[in-house]
């Protein structure tokens, strides 16, 4: 099928920021991996998802770690009932499928995950599997699609020039309050106002970012502080175990952030 948006009501919730949805679209139909990059928590996964279900085609998500290897994607012998059989791997799974492959936090991977991947994100559009002697061409339908955190990389994990500048690249950055606050809501089922004020202490949270804080508040824990207060918890407790205890171990810090919860809400 070409990029034309499918109708139908089974396509996650996500809420655009800009021209994101577009720029998906084109690069599928013009069957260019895409790139996406941002901090953790603000949308990439669910957006992937959206997009995937929107223009019908399977999804098959890897969440990227330090062991992941090549084999891992592509595929490997196993033994089963007495026998050795070749297994696909989710990469392969996908080409062979026509279906959108997406590899979350990608520079968490192994070295050896680049060099699999830069046949596939090219014109030539092919897998080479050396176990089986197989070189698989992705079809129309199959579309590469790689995440990772800028804000985390450093030397020994970033993604080299000539692996970065194969993808179509999109930025993604946290919603703004009047963005963010729908989608808190509709995910939540918080009333408004208590959901702006936990907006409102968001923003201040991600503003200590790199200074007491490593990274800021996600839109993810925004909603998990709001879903429990929509089922009872006290506001400030919410926000203490969903806000400010996933950012930091540090005592001191912990005990500043709550005090600045405390004064914004008063």
């Amino acid at each position: 099928m070409d990029g034309t948006f499918v109708e139908g009501g089974s396509a996650p919730f996500y809420l655009p920021q800009g021209d994101e949805c577009d720029v998906f679209a084109a690069a599928y139909k013009a069957r260019l991996p895409l790139l996406l990059k941002g901090p953790t928590g603000c949308g990439k996964t669910r957006f992937v998802a959206h997009m995937a279900a929107r223009l019908g085609r399977p999804l098959h998500t890897v969440s990227c770690h330090d062991d992941l290897s090549a084999a891992d994607l592509i595929g490997r012998y196993l033994l089963k009932g007495g026998e050795t059989v070749w297994v696909d791997g989710p990469l392969t799974r996908a080409v062979r499928e026509g279906a959108i492959c997406y590899l979350d936090e990608v520079v968490e991977a192994r070295k050896d995950v680049a060099v699999v991947l830069h046949p596939l994100t090219d014109d030539r559009r092919i897998l080479p599997i050396d176990r089986t002697g197989e070189e698989l061409h992705a079809g129309a339908g199959f579309m590469l699609v790689a995440s990772y955190n800028p804000g985390y990389q450093n030397i020994l994990k970033s993604l080299k020039p000539s692996t970065r500048q194969r993808f179509v690249s999109v930025e993604f950055a946290f919603p703004s309050p009047v963005q963010e606050l729908p989608v808190v809501c509709r995910e939540s089922g918080l009333d408004e106002d208590r959901a702006r004020l936990l907006i409102r202490i968001a923003g201040k949270l991600r503003g200590l970012r790199g200074q007491d804080l490593e990274e800021g508040v996600s839109t993810r824990l925004v909603v998990y502080a709001a879903t429990l207060i929509a089922q009872g918890m006290g506001f400030d407790r919410a926000v203490e175990v969903a806000m400010i205890e996933p950012l930091t171990d540090d005592a001191d810090v912990k005990r500043g952030l709550l005090d600045l919860v405390q004064a914004l809400a008063g």
